[in-house]
């Protein structure tokens, strides 16, 4: 905390600054006057605020246990119509002959509820799908209802891949067969005269155009899938001698995930229009152009082309996509296409915040330390402690590396044995109390030395949390992506800890100790005290994209429980959808138990220990009901 912020009285305005809501929040999340964070699918009408607290005493009452994946069905509903409004708009406003298609695809949720309510809310734009696998295909067709959206199917393909595209087409579906590799083009016309069914087909090209980021790898030259400009002037050819060109409709790049910078955006969109350009030159009737994905979410809400930000906004990549196309084709007098667009990551991501409770805190001590040693005293611990007397502003510098010197020095005075185990606790507190000192001191300095600039983090408090990373937001932990995390409630109370937040894996990676910053990355997490017993409740927001679809069973934790709202213009709601989190038993169930087995197994033990005269009959009826109520309980704490 700087001194600003530690003066006169806290407020919600303070804690919208420290957290930094309003820069991601996209206007669908805020702080009441009460303190709590307020969610607001139509964001202007303020009537229509919800409070999470809320919320969570709701999902409290109704017996579900943190932690729970809250899912917001306006919240998708709103992204996907500001997407389709914000082309809408481009097209209009730049008089675009085309329109406008999008497609989410599959793989960033592939969880039933979000696929369905996706086409639901999607059909008045008649947005479509996108599949990458046979999979992802059958649940598309179990769910797609609109005819007039794109199906759109990428991904490696076999010959019942194929086929099922080929009777989507005869169903009527708008359903395009991409080429990813050239090798499919044969299967996919032999397939389709013995059919007798003809294929609306769409290429995917290599750009040598890049962007930066995580995905930075899936442009450019040598990206796994797609042809190159060789490869595609000899799909072409091939299309001409089978009389198969008129089928070529579509053509499709990836750039990649989360783009930062919307000239890495444009300079692919006028690549890949050129392309698209010669396509039609060489006689295929074309008419979709498919930019891929890349549309990024703001998670810091900084605004930049920092990876975890973007350096623009929705509607300035609409335009710029528009404009671009038409630069390319209006000089060749070349009809302007359907602009498809596979924008998952910004549909969904702000649909759902992972909810969870603080179990425990665990802070660095403030030890009382003597005004004066004993003589008998180590030496090393008396230079320890005379350095801890004499710290000041002036020798900050010095203090701190000879703070290191000597508890190094002790430590290995101790594995020699040279003092005892109660001497080397004594030094510790010294140096600890030390080192929060120079922490204290360190914030009187305008230009602190870079070697004391994260020793918040070194001291920083432990708060254990009722989750798992690998779980719910794997992406934290497997690429460092940041999310934003905030307490939902006492914001108007000044956040006196620094923290970092471990999960209950007991795995050193289940941890969170990158936090999101408006100019920088934080090591530590400005949160509230915690008395034992209080309820604690802290949020991460944005991880409707991906995080579901990735969550593993680290620990054998399970999936969360899962509650869906629906959030009215008058501020009431509606818990539309409750699904239970994973059990003891399914976990287990998954990685090939049988629990029936394993009770059958655990009462032999138990009648074993009966014959052994280590339990009577009672206790084995009560050490088995244990054990079967532990099989049907949440892999989570529970109450």
């Amino acid at each position: 905390m700087n001194k600003t912020e530690l003066l006169g009285r806290w407020t919600k305005e303070k804690s919208e600054e420290l957290y930094g809501i309003k820069n991601w929040g996209a206007g669908y999340f805020s702080i009441s006057d009460k303190g709590e964070v307020m969610v607001n699918p139509y964001m202007k009408n303020k009537e229509s605020d919800t409070s999470l607290m809320d919320i969570i005493s709701g999902i409290r009452e109704r017996g579900l246990d943190m932690p729970v994946l809250l899912r917001f069905e306006n919240l998708l509903d709103a992204q996907i119509s500001f997407l389709n409004e914000s082309f809408n708009n481009a097209i209009k406003t730049l008089n675009y002959q085309g329109f406008y298609r999008g497609v989410y695809p599959i793989k960033v949720n592939q969880q039933q509820q979000v696929i369905e309510e996706v086409t639901k809310f999607g059909q008045r734009y008649h947005h479509g799908l996108e599949v990458g696998s046979k999979p992802e295909l059958i649940a598309a067709l179990s769910l797609l209802k609109d005819k007039e959206a794109c199906l759109i199917c990428n991904g490696y393909k076999d010959e019942e891949f194929i086929d099922l595209c080929l009777y989507a087409v005869k169903m009527g579906f708008n359903c395009f067969f991409v080429i990813e590799i050239p090798g499919e083009l044969d299967l996919l016309l032999a397939r389709s005269e013995a059919l007798g069914i003809k294929p609306n087909i769409g290429i995917r090209i290599k750009l040598s155009a890049k962007a930066g980021g995580h995905w930075t790898d899936s442009g450019g030259d040598r990206s796994i899938f797609g042809l190159n400009v060789s490869q595609v002037i000899t799909m072409v050819d091939k299309l001409k001698e089978c009389n198969m060109l008129d089928s070529l409709k579509l053509m499709h790049y990836h750039l990649g995930s989360q783009i930062p910078n919307i000239r890495d955006i444009r300079s692919a969109v006028l690549e890949a229009t050129r392309v698209y350009a010669e396509l039609v030159k060489e006689g295929a009737p074309m008419g979709y152009l498919d930019l891929g994905g890349g549309l990024a979410v703001d998670y810091d809400g900084s605004n930049t082309n920092y990876t975890n930000s973007r350096n623009y906004s929705v509607e300035e990549y609409c335009t710029d996509i528009v404009e671009a196309v038409m630069s390319i084709l209006d000089p060749s007098e070349i009809p302007h296409p359907v602009i498809v667009t596979e924008s998952g990551r910004t549909t969904v991501a702000y649909y759902s915040v992972l909810l969870f409770n603080v179990l425990d805190v665990e802070k660095l001590e403030e030890y009382e330390i003597p005004e004066s040693l004993k003589d008998e005293t180590p030496e090393q611990i008396k230079n320890l402690f005379e350095v801890y007397k004499s710290l000041t502003l002036k020798n900050i510098q010095e203090c701190y590396n000879d703070a290191l010197y000597y508890r190094d020095q002790i430590r290995e005075m101790f594995k020699h044995g040279s003092i005892t185990l109660r001497e080397r606790s004594f030094s510790e507190k010294i140096f600890w109390s030390l080192i929060s000192k120079i922490s204290k001191e360190k914030q009187k300095l305008k230009n602190p030395p870079p070697d004391l600039e994260d020793l918040e983090s070194a001291i920083a408090d432990i708060y254990y949390c009722n989750f798992s990373v690998f779980q719910s937001i794997p992406d934290s932990w497997a690429i460092d992506q940041l999310f934003p995390i905030m307490p939902l409630h006492r914001l108007t109370e000044l956040p006196k800890r620094n923290a970092i937040i471990a999960d209950i894996t007991c795995d050193c990676d289940g941890k969170i100790d990158r936090f999101i910053d408006l100019h920088d990355v934080r090591n530590t997490l400005p949160l509230h005290d915690v008395k034992n017993g209080d309820d604690y409740y802290l949020g991460v927001f944005l991880v409707g994209a991906y995080q579901e679809t990735l969550g593993d069973l680290h620990n054998l934790f399970g999936d969360t429980n899962v509650v869906s709202v629906r959030i009215y213009p008058d501020g009431d709601y509606d818990f539309v959808k409750e699904i239970h989190g994973d059990s003891v038993a399914d976990v287990l169930s998954y990685v090939e138990f049988d629990p029936k087995d394993m009770i059958e197994r655990f009462r032999e033990t138990a009648e074993a220990a009966i014959r052994e005269g280590l339990i009577d009959p009672t206790d084995r009826r009560e050490i088995m009901k244990a054990y079967d109520t532990g099989l049907r309980g949440y892999t989570y704490y529970e109450r």
